[in-house]
């Protein structure tokens, strides 16, 4: 594949990715969209590990860092940056951002991949581009309300200490200290107060807009992975169109030492769902 890295313009920080284009001589078919996982980049998991396969089957695909990537980082200065401070409005946005920048280059209309929190931001981006062809979830958690309440109890984020850190973010945010780091026991270990409260009102629930995505749907787990947290069979279940689920043998969510039967599943689905033309 030729790679080309990019930085796409926002009201505020770029969203920096790679565009990946098939070689010379392969037979063009239709484009990708990769949303990475919480904390992620466009250069780990899934977003670096499917573009070789899909550019062989003639796709476009584009990675991208949404503002909230990696934890904290930097850029041109000292001020960091990352998915500690993350919000769910802005996320939706860099992944419109992102679709129509695709779309400026004369690409069509992208099927979309999503892992983790990619996956659950996929779903409100697919109801509200209905002409998204194929969209596949890749462990993608459930969002709404409920899923701090979810993620807490599975040893994530606040683990044990949800009504604890919970009164503590709001208190931060009542004295106009919203964006004020805190650390919190489990995965992502530092988050600031105001996008921890984000997450506990502003998630989109994915099994709520399920019934409203239409295009055919590919969701896969890994078994080792929690059904409640990830419900690829109750999303199935609600969907509006077609959704074939995949439980994975022997894999985390990070689909470490899986990676081939990954990409293995989701280039032999997009083969069979969109044929070359």
């Amino acid at each position: 594949m030729r790679t080309e890295l990019i930085s796409i313009p926002t009201p505020t920080t770029p969203l920096d990715g790679a565009l990946h284009r098939p070689d010379d001589g392969v037979r063009a078919r239709g484009a990708v969209l990769l949303f990475h996982g919480n904390t992620m980049n466009f250069y780990t998991g899934a977003p670096r590990f499917l573009p070789p396969a899909l550019t062989r089957l003639g796709f476009v695909c584009l990675a991208f860092n949404r503002r909230g990537h990696d934890i904290l980082s930097i850029r041109d200065s000292r001020a960091a940056e990352g998915a500690a401070f993350q919000l769910t409005a802005e996320g939706i946005e860099d992944n419109r951002i992102a679709a129509a920048w695709m779309a400026a280059q004369g690409l069509p209309a992208p099927v979309v991949i999503g892992h983790s929190n990619g996956g659950m931001l996929a779903v409100p981006h697919v109801v509200a581009h209905p002409d998204t062809p194929a969209l596949i979830l890749l462990s993608a958690h459930g969002g709404g309300r409920s899923g701090v309440q979810r993620t807490s109890r599975a040893g994530l984020l606040a683990g044990d200490r949800l009504d604890e850190i919970t009164s503590k973010a709001r208190a931060l945010v009542a004295e106009g200290r919203g964006r004020e780091l805190m650390l919190v026991p489990g995965w992502w270990y530092v988050i600031t107060a105001e996008s921890f409260l984000d997450r506990l009102t502003e998630m989109p629930d994915a099994l709520e807009l399920a019934p409203r995505v239409t295009c055919p749907v590919l969701y896969i787990r890994g078994d080792r992975e929690n059904a409640e947290t990830y419900p690829a069979e109750a999303f199935a279940a609600r969907t509006g169109g077609r959704c074939d689920v995949e439980i994975v043998q022997d894999c985390d969510h990070f689909y470490v030492g899986r990676e081939d039967e990954i990409t293995r599943l989701v280039a032999s689905w997009l083969d069979r769902i969109m044929p070359p033309v």
